[in-house]
């Protein structure tokens, strides 16, 4: 059962990733063909501004899975997969947890979203420009405040062992977004093309949610209602922890299309975020192999199963690696022998820059992997590395745009991790094997 459950797993995530596989350039080939190049530099805009959400988020919603999956290491879903069983302790907890979730989700987006919202529009009207983008802002906003609760949801579900219904919803959302995203750039709508897209797609995940989980929230809802647990003396010390990680992770990932719009113009923030769009959909077909064992970590660790785990973890993570330099490779390949015929590599920034960003998401491939690892013991021992690396990054970027041409944009990023690496293994073998 185990093994069948393990397939199911690896074979739904596979499909979300192929899908990304096939969409994800489709994407970054309309771009170009249907976008100017200013248009672009506002749209990857869009997408670093709304990333902004990471400070609502603060690393809550890997909290969720790693807690729901240490109750639900205790329970089961009945033969119908709607319902769970178990001790009742354990069903409470979970029941409690889904409850203060759920508190916590929406008391944060009613703050945060209006938030990002006005801060995006400060930065952008900023920038004498003929283009249209208010109303879109307006609107994708919006949508990532229900992308935002939909990531709550789902990652609570997908601890409780269920990384392959949980893929199958996103590649449902996925599939939606880049549908209508794909139809409405054809039409020529602009911006309004990402913001609509991104609005349609996250309604649709909410039904499907709906839909598909009525009853287990309907039983989690009925139980907490009788039942208190105080989550929060458990959750608040350590989310303090995953803030500071997740809020230096904007800055270590997300700042440098921000940076560039704002130094070196809308064109080279488009050649950016494309590049850096690139890079994250090929560390996410490589991480496939992490995702999919992420329950199953929390859930060998609250069983004390070290040797398993250790398996485990060592297999997947470097079939994450050789799949991310395979990949790699592949896209250095594609974008050499299609340069002189093909316009998006004209969107995109230099081999020499390429290679730095590149390298420096293959080092992250390990470090993420670690992470992983160790977060799965509910524990977040890396927020004052990743502090002191998002504090690095921002300030090695701005020397760069000042002393140095727009082919080193990225150097700081790979800089950084000379020291990271090191410290990441440090921590990481006081872990290994449940040593921690």
């Amino acid at each position: 059962m185990k093994k069948i459950l393990l397939s199911s797993d690896f074979r739904n995530t596979a499909c979300n990733q192929l899908w990304k596989v096939v969409s994800g350039p489709l994407i970054l080939i309309l771009i170009p063909l249907y976008l100017s190049s200013e248009i672009q530099g506002y749209w990857y805009t869009f997408i670093s501004l709304a990333a902004l959400a990471i400070f609502a988020d603060m690393g809550f919603s890997t909290i969720l899975l790693q807690f729901s999956a240490h109750e639900y290491a205790h329970l089961e879903f009945y033969n119908d997969g709607k319902n769970l069983r178990g001790k009742k302790k354990h069903l409470v907890r979970l029941a409690t947890l889904w409850r203060f979730a759920m508190k916590w989700a929406l008391t944060v987006a009613l703050f945060a979203f209006p938030v990002i919202l006005f801060l995006g529009y400060f930065f952008l009207e900023r920038k004498e420009t003929q283009i249209d983008w208010l109303f879109p802002w307006v609107i994708y906003v919006f949508a990532s405040s229900i992308v935002f609760i939909n990531s709550m949801i789902l990652s609570f579900i997908e601890g409780c062992n269920s990384v392959g219904e949980i893929q199958k919803i996103r590649l449902f959302i996925s599939f939606v977004t880049v549908i209508t995203t794909v139809l409405l750039l054809i039409s020529d709508v602009k911006l309004y093309a990402l913001s609509l897209a991104l609005f349609l797609g996250a309604i649709s995940g909410s039904l499907y949610i709906i839909f598909r989980y009525k009853s287990l929230l309907l039983q989690l809802y009925q139980v907490s209602k009788k039942e208190f647990y105080p989550w929060k003396n458990e959750i608040m010390p350590l989310l303090w922890r995953y803030a500071v990680s997740w809020v230096s992770g904007y800055f270590i990932f997300q700042m440098f299309t921000p940076i560039a719009f704002h130094y070196y113009g809308a064109v080279e923030a488009g050649k950016v975020g494309l590049t850096i769009a690139i890079c994250t959909a090929v560390f996410g077909i490589a991480n496939i192999w992490m995702t999919i064992i992420m329950p199953k970590m929390n859930i060998l660790i609250a069983h004390k199963d070290y040797k398993k785990l250790d398996h485990i973890f060592r297999r997947h993570l470097f079939l994450a690696v050789l799949s991310y330099i395979f990949a790699i490779a592949i896209l250095f390949g594609i974008i050499n022998f299609l340069n002189d015929i093909f316009p998006l590599f004209d969107r995109v920034v230099s081999n020499f820059s390429l290679l730095i960003i590149t390298i420096s998401w293959l080092v992250q491939i390990i470090i993420n992997g670690y992470a992983m690892y160790m977060r799965a013991h509910k524990e977040e021992p890396l927020f004052v590395l990743s502090f002191i690396s998002g504090l690095y990054v921002v300030c090695a970027t701005l020397l760069v745009v000042h002393f140095f041409s727009f082919e080193y944009f990225f150097i700081g990023f790979l800089s950084s991790y000379i020291f990271i690496l090191p410290w990441v293994m440090k921590i990481f073998h006081r872990y290994k094997g449940g040593y921690s």
